[in-house]
């Protein structure tokens, strides 16, 4: 009988081996000590309409995995929100707050060097914990030189556009042409394929950061794709080239109204950048292969999301970010791996701030105590129980915003959303009866009881945002 016992629990754990379903359960029944690989791919400006045109993408990834509803950024800028990415800490606790060195001294990755968050963020984290780490195309906003951060193992940094750019690969700079084997995307995906191989090949576990460009403007297109989506239009939202404006701030007020030439740019730049994320579609389907060729799927977490939206004629604004609309800081995230069920869609707030402590979780690292999100971990085996219920939102004056002044706001999970900006101006949208955010719905004789939660947020730190984003 006991050998029967024991035959038996073998050839369920063989199963599960072949099957690839070796989910986290399967593994503590096993005694095992490994660590999961985990692999994230961001893509740049993309917004969460936009995940329609990657039919691999929702293959491999959707269907497979897990797909969230609410995932934001909290600011909706490139520099700032991969700061957030890393150190799992809001804008104000990174102190990078735009994107280039023009905009100040709290922009781009100057800043986020200076403020000493190199020396401790996700990347050393999992190195400390065995990890193989790689960092696989853009870095942060006015990087481009010989220098590697700590806690990079694999090291290929990209700057530039999609053609003729540079890269730092391993502290040397490599140039890269005109030719369609140089286009960026697919060398990006050609170099995260290798370093799979080569971590699967050592045994080690890995984390691979993977930032390509597409669909950041000038959206260029693989050769392969450019006539892909002739003729395509930009979304025609109801807050597309809105008609009354007469609640919103000064600064939306005083746009004009779309003319012709200026709605042909923006469906001519929605084609461009839906041409260039085909090659970004063959990047996922391409690791998703790789990692089956490896044998490492099924101990693999695959995470897809955007670092923000892009505006593309909403309330007017004819192609800009860093703004609180939900163009801007709504953007796709999906996530498959062990545990993960196929096809679920979540609807827990989740925030770029709990990618950090998610994966220190997962790989058995430590979390730091700065960190101000919290792990998906839960969301993910589906044993999620007390989540957040409101987010904080916030910006400063960049030249990316155009007229925008600074702004704190907060989103919650009913669908309220609060912003005040520096000088005085507010907003209020209930969006679930006004999902375009037509109106706004503030009343200065009647001051919206959002904006004492806002005080703890927009000052918070470690514990203190967990709770003030839990708070009602």
């Amino acid at each position: 009988m006991r050998s029967a016992v024991t035959l038996s629990v073998a050839v369920a754990f063989a199963v599960l081996l072949v099957s690839g379903v070796w989910g986290s359960a399967a593994r503590k029944a096993a005694g095992a000590t490994a660590k999961p690989n985990i692999v994230f791919i961001l893509a740049d400006d993309m917004r969460k309409d936009d995940l329609k045109y990657m039919p691999k993408t929702l293959s491999v990834l959707r269907d497979k995995g897990m797909s969230f509803s609410d995932a934001f950024v909290s600011n909706a800028l490139c520099c700032p929100s991969r700061a957030t990415i890393m150190r799992g800490q809001y804008a104000h606790n990174t102190g990078v707050w735009t994107n280039t060195n023009g905009d100040g001294p709290d922009a781009g990755w100057q800043a986020y060097k200076n403020n000493d968050n190199e020396r401790d963020n996700v990347a050393t984290r999992l190195d400390e914990a065995g990890y193989r780490t790689a960092l696989i195309g853009k870095y942060l906003n006015g990087y481009n030189t010989t220098y590697i951060p700590p806690g990079w193992d694999h090291w290929f940094a990209t700057w530039g556009r999609y053609f003729h750019y540079d890269v730092n690969d391993q502290g040397t700079i490599r140039h890269f042409g005109m030719d369609a084997s140089d286009y960026k995307t697919d060398v990006l995906r050609r170099e995260t394929e290798a370093f799979i191989g080569a971590s699967a090949a050592q045994g080690k576990p890995f984390f691979a950061y993977v930032t390509p460009k597409a669909p950041h403007g000038p959206g260029t297109p693989a050769p392969r794709d450019l006539h892909a989506y002739d003729g395509l239009k930009a979304p025609r939202l109801p807050s597309f080239n809105e008609k009354n404006v007469s609640d919103k701030p000064p600064w939306i007020r005083q746009l004009p109204r779309l003319d012709d030439a200026t709605k042909a740019k923006i469906d001519n730049r929605q084609e461009r950048r839906i041409e260039s994320l085909q090659a970004l579609d063959d990047l996922v389907a391409g690791v998703v292969g790789k990692l089956n060729d490896n044998g490492v799927m099924g101990d693999t977490y695959v995470f897809f999301t955007s670092d923000n939206g892009l505006h593309q004629g909403e309330h007017r604004i004819p192609g800009r970010k860093a703004r609180p609309y939900e163009e801007n800081v709504h953007v796709p995230l999906l996530v498959r791996g062990p545990g993960v069920a196929a096809g679920h869609y979540a609807q827990k707030l989740v925030l770029n701030t709990d990618y950090l402590p998610t994966f220190t979780d997962l790989g058995g690292a430590q979390t730091p105590g700065y960190t101000d999100g919290r792990s998906l971990r839960p969301v993910l085996e589906g044993n999620a129980t007390a989540w957040r219920s409101a987010i904080l939102l916030e910006a400063h004056h960049t030249s990316e915003g155009g007229a925008t002044p600074a702004y704190s706001g907060i989103r919650t999970s009913s669908g309220r959303k609060y912003v005040k900006y520096a000088g005085g101006k507010k907003e209020l949208y209930y969006l679930g009866r006004d999902p375009y955010e037509l109106r706004n719905s503030y009343n200065p004789n009647a001051p919206s009881a959002m904006a004492t939660r806002l005080a703890a947020l927009e000052t918070c730190a470690g514990d203190r945002c967990r709770a003030a984003e839990n708070g009602k």
